[in-house]
């Protein structure tokens, strides 16, 4: 090989990766990237700026991490700034998260300092390993309690559906055909939050995304409700049928009087009685 071949293929090798650094640098790039991971690659970690987070790059949360640098952190925001504009926030005041899957927005409300404390709950074996992972290495260990297991009436085990393909759409209520079915703890709100220190009292939001088994979770907590505890949650009457629906909108209104619907960038201030019980999902913040 004569010098000037080899220079002429240093030149293109370094035009080749300067190009493909530019390219991946960009949010169409970092989709490609991480669209072609080989399934060998089991985590990645991303540093997001004012945090780091490990993930899947074969799941949908942990994709759009990657290509954004977030996870509906938008969300966290949005509700910060209503709670802080109804005077709703207390620094004393602890935060029940049921369905912290990886750990996305317990990260974003403890970087917040919005709460003394958070208690993450999460069932799925998977996400709870990257959970652990992502609160420790945020150095928030001191500020974050991870427990392993669902929320429900009783306590014992369920039956839990692993979702293949976006394991934030694991569940008690199969979606999928190719679901594997595994079996996880279950325990009322009230004992996994006197197990993690903290009285019913001491609660001042409840954040919940759990994949249509919001009812069963509510039932298992009373009390916070019967306080009128904040509430948030992924409301889907496209899980619960018509006539479940209906139902859980009766039961949240023997406690609630207020609410707002949240639609992409819509916001809709309403009386619980209205919530509309015909669309499939919607983000849906009790308070009052």
């Amino acid at each position: 090989m004569t010098k000037t071949t080899e220079l002429l293929r240093k030149t293109l090798r370094k035009w080749r990766n300067r190009t493909a650094r530019r390219l991946l640098n960009t949010r169409i790039g970092r989709e490609m990237l991480v669209a072609s991971i080989s399934p060998r690659v089991i985590t990645m970690t991303a540093d997001c700026g004012d945090h780091v987070m490990t993930f899947s790059p074969h799941d949908y949360v942990g994709r759009k991490i990657y290509r954004k640098g977030h996870f509906e952190r938008d969300h966290v925001d949005r509700l910060l700034t209503i709670l802080k504009e109804k005077s709703l926030l207390g620094d004393d005041k602890v935060l029940l998260e049921l369905g912290g899957n990886i750990g996305t927005q317990t990260i974003y409300f403890a970087l917040a300092k919005a709460f003394r404390h958070i208690v993450s709950v999460e069932p799925d074996p998977r996400n709870f390993e990257l959970l652990e992972t992502n609160i420790a290495q945020n150095g928030l260990s001191s500020q974050i309690s991870a427990v392993n297991c669902a929320a429900g009436e009783t306590e014992g085990e369920i039956a839990f559906f692993q979702h293949q393909a976006n394991f934030g759409k694991s569940s008690a209520i199969r979606q999928s055909a190719s679901d594997r079915e595994i079996k996880v703890p279950v325990r009322p709100v009230g004992t996994i939050l006197r197990e993690a220190g903290f009285s019913e009292g001491a609660v001042g939001l409840v954040w919940m995304d759990i994949e249509g088994y919001e009812p069963v979770a509510c039932r298992s907590m009373q009390a916070l409700m019967a306080r009128r505890v904040p509430l948030y949650m992924e409301f889907s009457p496209t899980f619960y049928g018509r006539e479940g629906t209906v139902a859980f909108v009766a039961e949240l209104a023997r406690h609630y009087e207020d609410c707002i619907v949240f639609r992409e960038d819509e916001q809709t201030p309403m009386k619980v009685s209205d919530i509309p019980v015909g669309e499939e999902q919607f983000d849906l913040f009790l308070f009052a």
